[in-house]
């Protein structure tokens, strides 16, 4: 996996007033920690950053920051949260979490489907149960994507995890061989959805009849 340069900053202020001021320079707050770390304030550029998360998935983003304070010095860390303004999705403030290179990591790798199912053909419908799994490994081993033919999955047939193919070094820590796929029939696909639909009209006459006695008490 690429590792990507971010110049950063020393941030030596702290609140609400000091944050909006970087960002109208635009700049955007961040931190950075990790285990065993001292967390370190900082600021980065919020046009690069911009640019280069539209060319990498956030989950997936290796990141070699270059920390500017007088001195350069590196840190590779990874994007742990990012907080955006509800309206304008502007960018508010990133939490970076500093890993190292030869210790293994939990992340989320999506699951992603390749040709068309039989099934489907023969008129079942194509239900995705996990569209991301977790995977326990090195920084630099990150899966883009685990890739899955269901070309050959007939109605009824269910991929679960053990099936998924893995590179060396990449584990998947599931307690239970889940399903991951699998073609439900059409008459399944119905009764799950008329199942829904009777819990949401028992949902909404509990509560009428909840405000039918609210009224009466008053």
């Amino acid at each position: 996996m690429e590792i990507i340069e971010l110049k950063t900053k020393i941030r030596n202020t702290a609140g609400n007033g000091p944050a909006r001021e970087l960002r109208r320079q635009g700049r955007i707050p961040a931190v950075l920690y990790g285990p065993g770390k001292e967390t370190v304030s900082l600021s980065i550029d919020g046009n690069a950053f911009e640019k280069i998360l539209k060319t990498r998935q956030i989950g997936h983003l290796l990141l070699n920051l270059i920390i500017q304070n007088g001195k350069e010095s590196k840190r590779t860390a990874m994007i742990k949260e990012l907080q955006k303004h509800p309206v304008s999705q502007a960018f508010l403030h990133v939490d970076f979490y500093e890993v190292s290179m030869d210790r293994k990591i939990r992340v989320n790798v999506p699951v992603v489907t390749t040709g068309k199912a039989v099934g489907v053909e023969h008129g079942g419908v194509l239900q995705i149960v996990r569209r991301e799994l977790e995977v326990l490994c090195l920084p630099n081993q990150i899966p883009a994507s685990f890739e899955v033919d269901i070309s050959h999955l007939d109605i009824g047939d269910a991929i679960h995890v053990e099936d998924i193919p893995r590179t060396e070094g990449v584990e998947v820590p599931a307690d239970v061989n889940f399903t991951v796929i699998t073609i439900l029939s059409p008459k399944k696909e119905e009764e799950a959805e008329e199942a829904e639909e009777a819990a949401e009209e028992e949902e909404g006459e509990a509560e009428a009849a909840e405000g039918e006695e609210a009224a009466e008490e008053s």
